[in-house]
């Protein structure tokens, strides 16, 4: 059985012994047994962003992609872990062009997650994210700050210029009212 508050010592106890890599793993083992995660925290019925934790050094979010959602190359300036229990996720993950073409990005490369996978990213990845199913997904996310408060950058889908991160219009994205 998924105990929350365990899952929530056990990442501040792997962020304490050795960081990103150990939370990877704790949130492997999670993510292993989806029904059980699902039972502790509900199958996903709306999109949003749901925190379990959150500090100046930890946050643990509960991500449930509306169905075939798509969000906006972004950045998040701390380092991630993400284990989807519920549905699939893909990431193109992006690269920095030279500084003479002024705050653009081109692709590098993509990574398709499933139940019961993990990535980590690290704090310098551009990624956009795609829910590539008609249904909902859900995913953990950890990452090694504050995420709600972290200034970082998202890139015009368009013209894949760089600009300011804009939460708000994010979170009516999850809610499904964007």
């Amino acid at each position: 059985m998924f105990d929350q508050q365990q899952f929530i010592e056990d990442c501040r106890a792997a962020l304490a012994g050795g960081g990103q890599r150990q939370v990877k793993e704790v949130v492997a083992r999670a993510v292993a047994d989806p029904a059980a995660l699902m039972a502790t925290l509900g199958t996903p019925t709306e999109g949003g962003l749901k925190p379990l934790y959150r500090s100046a050094d930890l946050t643990i979010v509960n991500v449930i992609w509306q169905p075939k959602m798509v969000i906006q190359p972004h950045n998040h300036e701390l380092w991630a872990v993400i284990g989807v229990y519920s549905g699939r996720e893909d990431n193109i993950l992006w690269r920095r062009l030279p500084a003479e073409a002024e705050g653009r990005i081109e692709g590098a490369g993509a990574k398709t997650l499933s139940t019961g996978d993990t990535l980590a990213l690290g704090a310098d990845v551009i990624h956009s994210v795609i829910n590539p199913i008609p249904r909902l997904t859900g995913a953990i996310h950890v990452y090694g700050g504050d995420f709600f408060a972290q200034p970082r950058s998202e890139w015009d889908p368009e013209s894949l210029t760089e600009k300011p991160y804009d939460m708000e219009k994010v979170l009516r994205m999850f809610a499904g009212k964007e």
